[in-house]
């Protein structure tokens, strides 16, 4: 009895918020006077008081990002892989349909209603588009609800209530920060939480009729989720024993992360002396003036792929991929660990390195321009290596599937077309790549040594005792053997 009052509760909430949203349009198509004063009201007293301060408008920048597309995409898209590499397809096809059920009635409405943005004595951000309802608003609350009734059975009782109080305040604080950067009316957030409710209600109560036809107990979901049966699932990790060490080991790396930046500028700093192609050792200056020669349309459109997947936003979104089926096959911190220790001391050794040697680049013509930092070593082809090379190390010992051998292929191929796309671009000389070499190589041998990424297949049966299927990444793959 009380799951259904509560299941007629959540329903006559869901309609009133169907409902308000439908009194929103409404006033907005009709242009409501008082409506329309109390939004303009809102818009220039907001902005009045935080145009002035710059330390305002960066901190309702960075806020109203958290419910950017970007952001969003990613969280959700590294939310479905964790669920669907943990078989529970349902909960997968939930988020993906509340976030495309989103993305389809944001840009229909705008499209609609089609209402002005608001225009501010000083504006300090732009908004593209219409401006009713708030997509940021309703993407939010629609993307980080969504979220949050997928995974909160993997959360202990004592913290679901923290986690819904987080979402709750996130949604909110991205809301108020379109409203202080000037870019959407009080009405157009307050609709788009309205319609967000409603559609998450109307994908939720699916959620639960499909539990219910299927003999299953209808749930309580912002109490216990949407699956609390997949609760072990969706934890992130398995409990395994913990190992001592941490500080040797952030000690230790930190000793190599010196020793290995001591070689790169002991490497470097005799090729910035010579700006004129360093006596053409390793072609310093043949192969650029080569390259710079033999330039054509079609090369150059290849160049251009080859180095942007070298770049930070290519880097970073591998990175998150990588890092997110890690965590879901392997179902250990470790892993993951490794590779952010990897990338991060790769960033700043990167940085370091090349603040200090300041190698000037090849003396042709750079085809990307001024760029913020020197020639040696390549960022680009030293983070290209890591990335592919640390995916390799985490899936090479723990599959005897035919498709492993595709991770060892690209940890050749990718850094070798980064490579030779950059020094055709004119951006590097070859010693430069032989530095994002060395750097590669020191830096990942020494956090492999530390972190031990791989150590917990010394822990699990051997192959004989307990068979594992070819293509499961959590398999000792024959080590024991």
């Amino acid at each position: 009895m009380r799951t259904q009052r509560s299941a007629l509760w959540r329903m006559a909430g869901f309609g009133g918020a169907a409902l308000l949203f439908s009194l929103l349009i409404i006033a907005v198509r009709v242009r409501w006077l008082p409506l329309e004063s109390v939004d303009r009201g809102v818009a220039e007293s907001l902005n009045a008081a935080v145009a002035p301060n710059d330390f305002l408008v960066m901190l309702m920048g960075g806020i109203s990002r958290l419910g950017s597309f970007g952001v969003m995409a990613w969280l959700v898209l590294i939310g479905t892989t964790l669920v669907v590499v943990r078989k529970q397809y349902k909960l997968a096809g939930f988020l993906v349909a509340t976030t495309v059920g989103g993305l389809i009635l944001d840009p229909t409405l705008k499209l609609a209603v089609g209402r002005l943005r608001p225009v501010v004595e000083q504006p300090v951000a732009h908004g593209g588009g219409n401006s009713f309802p708030s997509g940021h608003s309703l993407n939010s609350l629609i993307c980080y609800t969504a979220l949050l009734l997928v995974f909160l059975p993997a959360l202990r009782p004592r913290w679901r209530r923290v986690a819904v109080i987080g979402v709750a305040a996130i949604v909110a604080l991205v809301g108020f920060s379109r409203l202080a950067l000037g870019v959407h009316f009080l009405s157009d957030v307050i609709g788009g939480w309205s319609l967000g409710i409603a559609w998450l209600g109307l994908c939720a109560t699916a959620f639960e009729l499909l539990r219910y036809h299927e003999g299953r107990r209808v749930t309580e979901p912002l109490e216990e989720g949407l699956e609390p049966e997949a609760a072990d699932d969706l934890r992130p990790t398995e409990p395994h024993e913990h190992r001592p060490g941490t500080a040797r080991a952030v000690a230790l790396g930190a000793v190599a992360w010196v020793l290995t930046f001591g070689a790169l500028v002991a490497a470097g700093l005799p090729l910035a002396r010579y700006r004129d192609g360093n006596g053409n050792v390793l072609w310093d200056s043949t192969i650029p003036h080569w390259f710079a020669a033999n330039r054509s349309d079609v090369l150059g459109h290849v160049s251009i792929v080859g180095s942007e997947v070298g770049n930070t936003h290519a880097i970073l979104a591998i990175g998150l991929a990588v890092g997110a089926l890690s965590l879901a096959a392997i179902r250990r911190w470790r892993p993951v660990i490794f590779l952010v220790t990897v990338m991060f001391g790769e960033l700043t050794l990167f940085l370091a390195s090349a603040a200090i040697v300041d190698r000037a680049r090849p003396d042709v013509e750079n085809m990307d321009g001024p760029m913020p930092t020197s020639s040696f070593p390549s960022g680009h082809v030293a983070a290209t290596i890591l990335i592919w090379a640390t995916a390799a190390v985490l899936v090479m010992p723990r599959t005897r599937a035919w498709w492993r051998w595709a991770f060892l292929a690209l940890a050749v191929a990718m850094p070798l077309w980064v490579a030779v796309s950059r020094m055709y671009r004119g951006m590097h000389h070859p010693t430069d790549i032989v530095g994002s070499m060395l750097l590669s190589a020191l830096w990942l041998l020494a956090v492999h040594r530390l972190v031990k990424p791989n150590c917990d297949l010394a822990e699990r049966p051997s192959a004989e005792d307990a068979p594992e299927p070819a293509g499961d990444l959590s398999s000792p793959a024959g080590a024991a053997r």
